[in-house]
């Protein structure tokens, strides 16, 4: 399992025993940089009751628009171009067999795990992925800035910012 898949699994609603699960893939990273912020976001998940810690993703990921993690959305919002982005996105999932387990396939996990399958991801994701990230994580940082899905927004950068070729 690459990075990218690592992260998309960090990315999933929070459920009994995902940390455990996460913890046993984080050891498996390549990426030091990312690694180490998986291991924060680990400790500071740890910290926190089952409960709270889906109050903290809900609160991060589901309920904030402006820190959404779709990247279709991030960069075009509701419009045609999202719904374009999404059609050809969707058909490369479809052909790589990447699931996107209920989530449109611009949400951060279905985009992550294409990553880790594409051998020459689509031309538009490249263009738009690192910006869309950056947007979510600024809106993330300013609304709640000790909310630990920050970490995961950095982790997604450092991956971007150590394998440039990837992306």
């Amino acid at each position: 399992m690459s990075d990218y898949s690592i992260l998309a699994e960090a990315f999933r609603y929070p459920t009994a025993g995902g940390l455990d699960r996460l913890r046993k893939l984080v050891e498996q990273m390549q990426n030091s940089s990312a690694r180490r912020l998986l291991d924060k976001f680990i400790i500071l998940a740890q910290s926190h009751s089952l409960g709270e810690w889906e109050e903290l993703y809900t609160s991060a990921l589901d309920m904030n628009p402006s820190s959404a993690p779709y990247l279709g959305f991030q960069t075009w919002g509701e419009s045609y171009q999202r719904g374009e982005f999404m059609s050809r996105l969707n058909h490369e999932l479809a052909r790589l067999g990447v699931e996107t387990e209920g989530e449109l396939p611009d949400h951060i996990i279905p985009v992550l795990r294409y990553l880790d399958a594409a051998a020459e991801p689509l031309p538009e994701l490249l263009a738009i992925f690192e910006p869309a990230l950056k947007r979510a994580a600024a809106a993330l940082r300013k609304a709640d800035a000790g909310n630990p899905y920050n970490l995961l927004f950095e982790a997604a950068l450092s991956l971007i910012a150590m394998a440039p070729e990837n992306i």
